[in-house]
């Protein structure tokens, strides 16, 4: 799995160089990021609509969701507009590539800050953090990592879970997937035994169908921060996003959305989650309103 994550990261890199030297996108290079975004008056968002309750589509067909809200109050900061936003869908897959190429301004998707991914793009602090989990079904008999030796397992290709699956369950078979929406279709038909991915994300299908359960123990921890390209053009555009993030945590704007989109999401899951000896990291990473500030500054 190691050379097949090398493998993707010669091939991302091979794509933007050809995209930079061949298709020469000057104004890529070249231009002030920060300043791009005040001329065109709109801040292009780069965000993945199928992770629930991070963005995704109400019954209405509007996009809403925690990274919704959160581009949005970032687009007020950054041009006093908060509905200055153009989202543009992206996946775990291609969301570097449409990043680094200029498709889009910056990612909010969910996106776990790593030293691999800070070799491509640029993160601002992080926003909020997650721990990988294990969504089976309810009638499982899996109560942990060490119960999936032999098993099909589902990830999310280009995400966090795919890499972390190498260490936390070397035996298992690992099958991967575009989307959580197939991941999870796969899970119901019993073509795999477990979908592993952040907390975050795999709760509101717990809350949402009773076919399916969370398990409470946790096995990393991963802080969320919002893409950018690099190049001498981003540091206006970090400062601005880092001061925004940081005045955000301030005013408890952060803490408000967390508890609006996670808290409330996971009311209905009275388990209390807890940390599995094999976890990468060994704190426990889920908190209370008021403990979350504290944490996400230790991440800084």
């Amino acid at each position: 799995m190691k050379k097949f994550g090398l493998t993707l990261i010669a091939i991302f890199i091979c794509m933007v160089v050809f995209h930079m030297l061949i298709l020469k996108p000057d104004k890529y290079v070249q231009s002030d990021m920060y300043e791009d975004i005040i001329k065109n008056n709109v801040i292009k968002v780069g965000i993945n609509s199928e992770i629930k309750p991070f963005a995704f589509k109400d019954e209405n067909g509007e996009l809403c969701g925690y990274d919704v809200d959160l581009a949005k109050n970032i687009a007020e900061y950054l041009l006093n507009n908060r509905e200055a936003v153009e989202f543009i869908p992206v996946t775990p897959e291609n969301r570097l590539l449409k990043l680094s190429t200029g498709e889009v301004d910056i990612v909010i998707a969910a996106m776990t800050i790593t030293p691999q991914r800070e070799k491509l793009i640029n993160f601002t602090i992080p926003y909020d953090k997650a721990g990988q989990a294990l969504l089976v079904k309810s009638s499982a008999e899996i109560v942990s990592m060490s119960d999936l030796v032999g098993k099909n397992v589902g990830v999310i290709w280009g995400t966090t879970a795919e890499k972390n699956m190498q260490h936390l369950a070397p035996m298992a078979n690992i099958i991967g997937f575009k989307s959580y929406k197939e991941a999870f279709e796969a899970l119901k038909d019993g073509s795999i035994s477990a979908i592993t991915s952040d907390d975050t994300i795999l709760s509101g299908y717990a809350i949402n169908n009773k076919e399916v359960k969370l398990l409470p123990k946790r096995y990393t921890r991963e802080p969320y921060g919002i893409g950018f390209r690099k190049g001498k053009g981003a540091q206006k555009l970090e400062h601005a996003l880092n001061y925004a993030i940081n005045d955000m945590k301030q005013n408890n704007t952060i803490i408000k959305l967390h508890k609006k989109w996670i808290d409330e999401e996971n009311k209905l899951n009275d388990k209390e989650n807890k940390t599995d000896d094999i976890a990468i990291e060994t704190d426990n990473p889920e908190t209370s309103a008021n403990e979350f500030m504290d944490i996400i500054e230790e991440t800084n």
